[in-house]
């Protein structure tokens, strides 16, 4: 069985991830659908042979002491991948996500305008969330290919691994990967407060030390972007508070008060005519307002906010998806499968 070939296969079918495993054909999500890509399933000598095929030996090295690992793999006939092996069952499985080889911008991802603007912001926390799969990164990564063609600074990015890889423009962008370039998020950006970034993009918020520095750097002068596994605002804000102990979270919600500049949570959801997906996007903007209910502890009213909020750029994730429905994008069942409030949706639209 040959890596590439099975790569080619995937670029060429437009998928989005490509999973081995033993006992199952090789298969890869197009649209969402997890589809086979040939009839013979796996063997457990098929994935080890996948793995040599891609690991180093110091790869390898890590693979058989940790159990998983994540790195980047590149093609340059192919393309560049997202790559995760893990032990399974006495054999290896293996996930890839396909990432493309130019730099999305928000114009081609018809990302809301608005994030032009967040990201043009000199200081402060820009908050991307959402499932996996929800396309973050790639949101993430058209917000610095805007800076890096509007503005002067120097931008660095912790990741794990690297996806996207840019250009140098108006911007020096440093891209550091956990594993080769550091060993973890929380060293990475506790070492560039000293290596005067204007900006620091941290790839993911995964523990109470990167959450905490993170508001650090933004309470001390620099623009931080960061992703978090929440859907919704209002559990964003509640996830980050939540992780400190209990004498340590009216500091937080203070300090998150202070820092707070936007919160883009964002779904993929299948289009209505099965030709791909479409993003449905959730957008809090830390007005006065918003920012005296994250102090006061009055999460569970920014709600209210979003729903009032439309001459700031606010809007909730149910009418984002009420929209895509009245528009044709999306069908009933998928408005009704990602909706928030069920109850909202009825009220909107009635029932089936």
């Amino acid at each position: 069985m040959n890596v590439l070939e099975l790569l080619d296969k995937a670029i060429s079918e437009n998928a989005s991830d490509i999973h081995i495993t033993v006992g199952l054909p090789p298969i890869m999500r197009v649209n969402g659908a997890l589809i086979k890509m040939q009839e013979t399933p796996c063997t457990p000598r098929d994935s080890l042979n996948i793995v040599n095929q891609m690991l180093k030996s110091k790869q390898r090295d890590e693979l058989e002491e940790k159990g998983e690992i994540d790195f980047s793999y590149s093609e340059q006939s192919i393309g560049r991948f997202r790559a995760n092996i893990y032990k399974q069952r006495g054999s290896y499985g293996v996930a890839l996500r396909v990432v493309p080889m130019y730099v999305p911008t928000i114009e081609g991802l018809n990302l809301p305008p608005i994030l032009k603007d967040l990201s043009m912001k000199q200081r402060g926390l820009i908050l991307v969330t959402g499932p996996t799969g929800s396309g973050k990164s790639t949101t993430l990564a058209a917000m610095i290919n805007h800076m890096n063609n509007n503005r002067g600074s120097h931008v660095i990015t912790i990741e794990d691994p690297i996806e996207y890889l840019h250009r140098h423009n108006k911007c020096m962008i440093n891209q550091r990967e956990i594993g080769n370039d550091t060993k973890t998020f929380s060293n990475a950006l506790r070492a560039a407060l000293r290596q005067d970034p204007d900006v620091i993009l941290v790839g993911e918020m995964r523990d109470l030390e990167t959450i905490s520095t993170a508001i650090t750097a933004a309470e001390t002068g620099h623009l931080v972007l960061s992703t978090l596994h929440t859907v919704g605002a209002t559990k964003t804000t509640d996830r980050i508070i939540d992780v400190f102990p209990p004498y340590q979270q009216q500091q937080i919600r203070t300090q998150l008060a202070s820092v707070l500049e936007g919160i883009i949570s964002q779904q993929i959801i299948p289009r209505a005519d099965g030709n791909g997906r479409v993003a449905a996007f959730e957008l809090l903007i830390a007005t006065p307002a918003v920012r005296n209910l994250i102090r006061e502890g009055k999460t569970h009213q920014l709600m209210t906010s979003l729903e009032t909020g439309s001459k700031f750029g606010m809007n909730t994730m149910d009418s984002a998806l009420i929209k895509l429905y009245k528009d044709g994008v999306i069908d009933n069942e998928n408005l009704r499968k990602y909706a928030v409030d069920i109850d909202m949706i009825n009220k909107q639209i009635g029932y089936y």
